[in-house]
C-alpha cells in the first residue's frame, strides 16, 4: 500500500505476482495493491512505473483503488512503503473489528536493511528502478519467510 497506488505499490504488486507465478505458488496468493488516499482511484499506474516494469519484463493491468475495510479482514498481510502509510493503516486498522491483517513495512524484509520505499514520483527513471530492485529483494525475502 502506498498513498496513491500508482507509483510503489503497483511496483510491488507486479512483482509480486511474477515471483508468485515463477514460483508456481499463485495460486496460494490473492495479490493486490491500493492507496491511503482517494486521489488517483482508477487510474492506471505511472507511465515510468510502467516502463520500468516492462524493461524488467513485467506487465500490469491495475488500476488505482483506495483500500477498503474489507481488505483488512480478507488479506493476512498489508505491506506499505513507508512511515506515513503505516500510520495512517494502523489507524484505519482500528476502525475495523476484526481485523485479520498484519500491517507492516515492505522494507523489513530487505535483506540489504532499506526499511522506507521512498516515492519516487517527483524523481527520475533511476529512481523507478531503485524501488523495483527494492521491491524484488524486499517480496523474495517476503516469499521465502511466509512459506
Amino acid at each position: 500500500v502506498s498513498i496513491g497506488n500508482i507509483c510503489r505499490s503497483p511496483i510491488a504488486e507486479a512483482v509480486f505476482r511474477k515471483l508468485v507465478t515463477d514460483e508456481k505458488v499463485e495460486n496460494k496468493w490473492m495479490t493486490d495493491s491500493a492507496a491511503v488516499s482517494d486521489w488517483n482511484v482508477g487510474r492506471s499506474p505511472d507511465a515510468r512505473a510502467l516502463s520500468c516494469l516492462r524493461n524488467h519484463g513485467i506487465e500490469t493491468a491495475h488500476k488505482a483503488r483506495q483500500v477498503t475495510k474489507d481488505d483488512f479482514q480478507t488479506f493476512d498481510y498489508i505491506l506499505c512503503m513507508d512511515e506515513s502509510n503505516l500510520r495512517d493503516l494502523k489507524r484505519k486498522s482500528n476502525q475495523v473489528k476484526d481485523c485479520k491483517a498484519k500491517i507492516e513495512l515492505l522494507g523489513t524484509y530487505d535483506p540489504q536493511k532499506q526499511l522506507i520505499i521512498e516515492d519516487p514520483y517527483y524523481g527520475n527513471e533511476k529512481d523507478f528502478e531503485t524501488v523495483y530492485e527494492q521491491c524484488v529483494r524486499c517480496c523474495k525475502a517476503f516469499l521465502e519467510k511466509s512459506h
